[in-house]
């Protein structure tokens, strides 16, 4: 029965190609709308660590000065000065912890490149980074402890930058000039994009990652400078790391709810100390967020994606409501076909199945446009100058979601058309023609 009633369906759409065009093109166009925004959030609000997220968290204190007349920001500030960061790693109990900061310095290349000068940007960081966070490697690795703490010039550098300097080959061992001094290369990354990038939200959330890694105790030996955010909260001095300036963000690894809640009461009793000894004005002031509720705090899917969401899907229920007038007028402009087969035995049931099935062919044409519509409105998203956009392509799961989300809509568009064309008495649909 089913091929039977496929051949009918595809012979009452033959029909009248006019208007099936219309009701297809009607939910392709909502269909590519809907699903172009709804591609582009699920990029951006995606878990940039699937399975590890729930176990890296967000530590913060808060050693402002109390503000005169009341405090419109209650929440503590998101980066740490120097000292707090300092002491935080060395009190902590973590399995592990990396305190960063971004830079940014000139690359000189090697001696006999055609290239001039450039500057790329840098992650300072601990050596715990890669680890935390899964970084893959294509060539060597992190540093060990042991250069953290002895300030030594190694450095990571990405793929990128390891193709542009040494055309891609295995640059372990070599130097790099960065920032007028020497480091020894001892890891080349391979292809890592965290989507959002997590790890420091202040600068870009959904740029490329940095393209040298240099040891954080390295680079305040060197006093490299800070190009990421710096929020001083009393008068700065000449050396950045005893001044009241917040410019460091620090993760920490804490497996477990009762090692999150330890933290927790850690970052209290370091602040309670803090503000006994004078340092901190305010009174224990403390936040430990894990990734996921450090993404939603920080608002990182940009309003005007989530708006445009929604609009898109308020089009797609116009276009859908649009479909069912279609095809209400459809179905019942074929009264007298389906009086004749009512009349010659055929169940309410069967009139109802055939009805849906034509709505189904309707939405699968649907999808495949819808799909081509998607794939297009995401290259626009593509040319725009946000630094999400290039983010923007169709994954597996939302191709999927596209045909399915097409094929409930045509047959939600249906159900009530083939119910009223399946309402009316047979003798009624005969008599009036």
């Amino acid at each position: 029965m089913g091929a039977y009633y496929l051949r009918l369906a595809l012979r009452a759409l033959r029909n009248s190609p006019a208007l099936t065009a219309l009701m297809v093109l009607a939910l392709a166009v909502g269909i590519g709308a809907s699903m172009t925004m709804l591609t582009v959030l699920h990029v951006l609000s995606g878990d940039p660590l699937p399975g590890r997220s729930a176990h890296l968290y967000y530590p913060q204190v808060d050693p402002r000065p109390l503000a005169r007349g009341g405090d419109g920001k209650p929440e503590p500030p998101g980066l740490l000065t120097y000292i707090d960061a300092e002491n935080l790693l060395q009190q902590g109990k973590a399995t592990r912890a990396a305190v960063m900061y971004q830079g940014a310095g000139v690359v000189q290349p090697p001696t006999g490149s055609v290239l001039h000068p450039f500057v790329v940007s840098s992650r300072l960081t601990g050596g715990d980074f890669f680890s935390m966070f899964e970084v893959p490697f294509r060539f060597g690795g992190g540093w060990s402890k042991a250069d953290d703490a002895g300030a030594a010039h190694v450095a990571v550098i990405s793929q990128r930058l390891d193709r542009k300097l040494f055309g891609g080959a295995d640059s372990v061992g070599r130097m790099l000039s960065y920032g007028g001094h020497s480091f020894r290369i001892i890891g080349v990354l391979a292809h890592w994009r965290p989507v959002p990038r997590f790890y420091d939200l202040d600068s870009s959330r959904y740029g490329e990652v940095e393209q040298v890694f240099i040891p954080f105790n390295t680079a305040r030996a060197l006093n490299f400078a800070v190009s990421g955010s710096t929020n001083c909260y009393g008068k700065p001095g000449k050396n950045l790391d005893t001044s009241p300036c917040g410019f460091i963000q620090m993760w920490v690894q804490l497996d477990g709810a009762r090692a999150a809640a330890a933290y927790q009461r850690f970052l209290a009793n370091y602040s309670a100390q803090q503000h006994a000894a004078g340092r901190f004005q305010r009174p224990p002031n403390v936040r430990l967020d894990d990734l996921m509720q450090w993404l939603a705090y920080n608002h990182v899917v940009p309003d005007d994606v989530r708006m445009q969401a929604w609009l898109a899907l308020g089009f797609l229920l116009v276009c859908v409501v649009n479909t069912v007038g279609l095809l209400l007028a459809k179905f019942l402009r074929r009264s007298n076909e389906i009086g004749v087969r009512r009349a010659l035995g055929a169940s309410r049931r069967a009139i109802f199945a055939q009805l849906l099935i034509e709505a189904g062919m309707i939405g699968a044409a649907g999808a495949l446009l819808g799909l081509l519509l998607t794939w297009l409105g995401l290259w626009l998203v593509r040319q725009q100058p946000s630094d999400y956009a290039s983010l923007a392509h169709l994954q597996p799961a939302m191709l999927v979601a596209t045909l399915a989300l097409a094929l409930f809509a045509s047959l939600v568009a249906g159900l009530l058309p083939a119910w009223r064309a399946c309402l009316i008495p047979p003798a009624l649909q005969l008599k009036t023609q």
